[in-house]
């Protein structure tokens, strides 16, 4: 199964504090908008997501049809059939894409450690 490009999206206290410690790592902004409390910072392959005040615990996020530099992939899994191979092995769905529709949806779960783990895709 193909999830697509991998990030970290952390939910932090102070997004300029936040974006400098990640740029001292050598991360740089890729996407997002600090006036909007959210940065996408990228080193290599490495995605970073800063969110500060939009969510409680930090997300694992998956984005099926894009690439690290957020190329549309020629191939790749829809989320829907992503969950649908998650629904047939049992695994608890937070929250579920509208299987009769196409393009942009998502699903949330959550890993037995209590980490959640969205499936974004926004092609």
């Amino acid at each position: 199964m193909k999830l697509g490009a991998f990030s970290i999206s952390l939910s932090v206290k102070d997004i300029h504090a936040s974006k400098k410690f990640y740029e001292t790592l050598g991360f740089a902004v890729f996407a997002g908008d600090i006036e909007r409390n959210y940065l996408i910072m990228k080193n290599g392959n490495a995605l970073v997501g800063l969110f500060q005040g939009m969510f409680e615990k930090n997300i694992l996020t998956f984005n099926p049809g894009w690439d690290e530099s957020a190329n549309k992939l020629d191939s790749f899994n829809d989320v829907r059939e992503i969950q649908q191979h998650l629904k047939q092995h049992n695994i608890k769905l937070e929250s579920e894409a509208d299987e009769s529709t196409t393009g942009p949806a998502s699903v949330i779960l959550v890993d037995p450690d209590g980490n959640p783990v969205l499936i974004d895709q926004h092609v």
